[in-house]
């Protein structure tokens, strides 16, 4: 078994992967920069932290496995539960600690996924919850939301972007470092970005960011592990939907459901581009005895919890 490597190795000492995943038949082969990383000559082995044609040993791998499995033992189900129920408290205080400090631009992104970069799609023809919410009452507070953006852009259409001919929603937007690069990159007029994250605070700071626009954007407050949780935009009506290092901190049992929950969001053909960290990536085997909650899931210093996959 090779053990995974990034794809790109934009990340120092992450191991990431990066999956498109579409019921269309077609893809695009066209990756600049990536699968062009080959190691030929032994001094040059830092010159990227990951290489296309450099597959690791099986000492290399034994010994990543052996460090794992030294961090394997869960803490107690009362303390997993404490950080399931308290998830968006850590990602609350996360954000307001580093608030956009702490992040940088993915300039990689349309390299990496081209169908967020303008006119990719051939068939696409250009056209001038909080999770404190209890779900009850979830509705009611998507409908609110609808109504301020109405009352806002002047858009009197059923839901923000309806008349848009292509929409990407990004799940788990942070401070917008994913959806400000795509809406500054990509000026197709028919273009509409939603952007939703677990973080009230995560979500406040995309809306204040000056380049926020209303007209083009709509951020919300969502929780991806609740799958009744309902969405200000019907489903079938989504191009793409993007998860950036956001899939890696639900619960392994809540994976699945929440991805089926997003996929019925997506037009027929639509994609789900999805990036997030590899096993035995350098982060996973730092993680010290006391940490780990369930195999390769983990809780960090600061509350917050993160999985390593593989492929």
């Amino acid at each position: 078994m090779a053990a995974p490597r990034t794809v790109d190795g934009m990340e120092a000492e992450n191991t990431e992967i990066s999956l498109t995943l579409s019921n269309s038949s077609s893809e695009d082969t066209k990756r600049p920069q990536f699968g062009t990383r080959f190691l030929t000559d032994p001094r040059q082995v830092f010159q990227h932290n990951a290489w296309d044609n450099v597959e690791w040993t099986d000492e290399q791998e034994e010994a990543a496995k052996k460090k794992v499995s030294e961090n394997n033992q869960p803490l107690p189900l009362e303390k997993q539960d404490e950080y399931n129920s308290r998830a968006s408290e850590y990602w609350n205080e996360f954000y307001t600690i580093h608030e956009n400090r702490f992040f940088k631009d993915r300039h990689w992104l349309f390299t990496e996924f081209p169908e967020l970069a303008p006119q990719r799609n051939p068939n696409h023809e250009s056209q001038p919850n909080n999770s404190g919410v209890d779900s009850s009452h979830q509705d009611g507070f998507e409908q609110k939301q609808c109504r301020d953006f109405a009352a806002l852009s002047g858009d009197n259409c059923d839901f923000p972007g309806s008349s848009a001919t292509y929409r990407i929603l990004e799940v788990g937007c942070g401070v917008g470092n994913t959806v400000f690069p795509i809406l500054k990159t990509n000026n197709d007029p028919g273009l509409f970005v939603y952007c939703c994250d677990f973080s009230s605070t995560a979500v406040e700071l995309v809306k204040t960011n000056p380049e926020y626009d209303l007209n083009r954007c709509f951020a919300f407050v969502h929780d991806l592990s609740n799958v009744k949780a309902s969405f200000p935009i019907p489903d079938g009506s989504l191009d793409v939907i993007v998860l950036i290092f956001v899939l890696s901190a639900l619960h392994p049992d809540q994976m699945q459901a929440s991805i089926s929950r997003l996929a019925s969001l997506l037009k027929p053909g639509g994609v789900m581009l999805l990036r997030d960290y590899g096993r035995y990536d350098m982060a996973q085997l730092r993680f010290k005895k006391g940490r780990c909650l369930s195999e390769n899931f983990y809780v960090r210093g600061d509350g917050t919890r993160v999985y390593f996959f593989t492929q």
